[in-house]
């Protein structure tokens, strides 16, 4: 069954596995060099003698999701099931292809030809999952829903909602508190003018070890469940789907937070953070989201911005603390080294890019509602 051509939220998805996947495969970014070894020579080097089953898996496991949306963005798009498959195969072979030529100039990285394999394989397997479920219908039933359930340009709405449970799994002072980049916005400015005098004041003012009141961690854990529960909202047609909305936002919440805390510390320790302040705030959020279910998508998204500056306001404000920097050593190290800098990259930037997608889809509302 072949799906009418159509935007679809599937070539977005397919640049964010490229980021990801350039970004766990090039990292740490520095000390490039010219070794003088032809970058295509690991193809005909000797096979590593010691390959890891985590290395193995992760190596087929990463290029999976590329697979799929490349071979879904075709099935999107009108094209035959053959033809996906081998865009998927194709794209991924060649993207792992040349992330392995780019490590050459790598010191600290080795690329190797199982990589390669394993990465076309895990690119094949994505396609074929992808090819699968469209011959089974599920590439319509997802067509059903959306036009049942969403409004028009919903992509970029997706696209947040999808992303902000990978953004949860790096650690934050405060729970569900992402975008703290006050203490790096500081290092930059002291490094940049190490002798102004306003950068120390600003530095005093923001490193005071003074605690925060119980209440205003709360009301930044009600924010930031209600930003997200907006954000879907503003999306959906009926005031039923978005109260079910308002529940898989809560759930998320859970979920995320206690397998990072699992993966972390251990499963003995996967629920520490649900203290009586978060549960309130979680409480705070859902209920303050259920007191606006009949809003204009207009006014759903004027108040996610409100809510979001005010959390980014609050969670900036929080003092370091010795517990959260044992926190985040723990993600720099062993097997969470490749993607400690992704996650974390995730937690700064995507309340930033929320607002900045939210005034610009708040200005071309605007824009079209007077060309009409």
């Amino acid at each position: 069954m072949k799906a009418s051509r159509r935007r679809t939220t599937a070539w977005t998805l397919v640049w964010l596995c490229v980021l990801v996947i350039a970004y766990a495969s090039l990292y740490p970014f520095d000390d490039w060099r010219n070794q003088d070894i032809a970058p295509w020579s690991f193809v005909s080097a000797p096979w590593p003698k010691y390959q890891t089953a985590f290395d193995m898996w992760s190596n087929v496991l990463g290029y999976v999701p590329l697979g799929f949306w490349l071979s879904l963005a075709m099935l999107r798009s009108a094209q035959a099931r053959w033809a996906a498959v081998l865009l998927g195969l194709a794209g991924s072979c060649l993207l792992s292809f040349v992330m392995e030529c780019s490590q050459t100039y790598l010191p600290q990285r080795v690329p190797s030809q199982v990589d390669w394999l394993l990465n076309t394989v895990g690119g094949l397997v994505g396609a074929v999952v992808s090819a699968w479920l469209e011959r089974r219908g599920w590439l319509y039933h997802w067509v059903q829903f959306r036009q049942r359930w969403l409004l028009p340009h919903a992509s970029g709405s997706l696209v947040f909602m999808a992303l902000w449970p990978l953004a949860l799994l790096f650690p934050t002072p405060v729970f569900l508190g992402l975008g703290n980049v006050a203490e790096r916005v500081l290092g930059v400015l002291q490094e940049t003018w190490p002798q102004a005098p306003w950068v120390a004041q600003l530095a005093e003012q923001l490193m005071r070890s003074v605690p925060q009141p119980a209440w205003l961690e709360m009301l930044s854990v009600a924010g930031s469940v209600c930003v997200v529960a907006l954000l879907g909202m503003a999306v959906m047609r009926e005031v039923w789907q978005r109260l079910m909305w308002v529940g898989l936002v809560l759930v998320l919440a859970l979920l995320s937070n206690t397998l990072s805390a699992s993966v972390t510390y251990g499963p003995a320790h996967s629920v520490f953070w649900l203290t009586p302040v978060t549960a309130a705030g979680l409480a705070l959020g859902g209920l303050a989201a259920v007191l606006t279910l009949r809003l204009s998508a207009t006014v759903l998204l004027r108040l996610m911005l409100v809510l979001q500056v005010a959390v980014l306001c609050v969670v900036n404000v929080v003092p370091p603390s010795t517990y959260f920097a044992q926190t985040v050593q723990t993600w720099e190290q062993g097997k969470f080294i490749r993607f400690h800098g992704l996650t974390e990259w995730l937690s700064w930037a995507w309340p930033f890019a929320l607002l900045a997608w939210g005034m610009l889809h708040l200005l071309g509302n605007a824009t079209r509602h007077e060309a009409t």
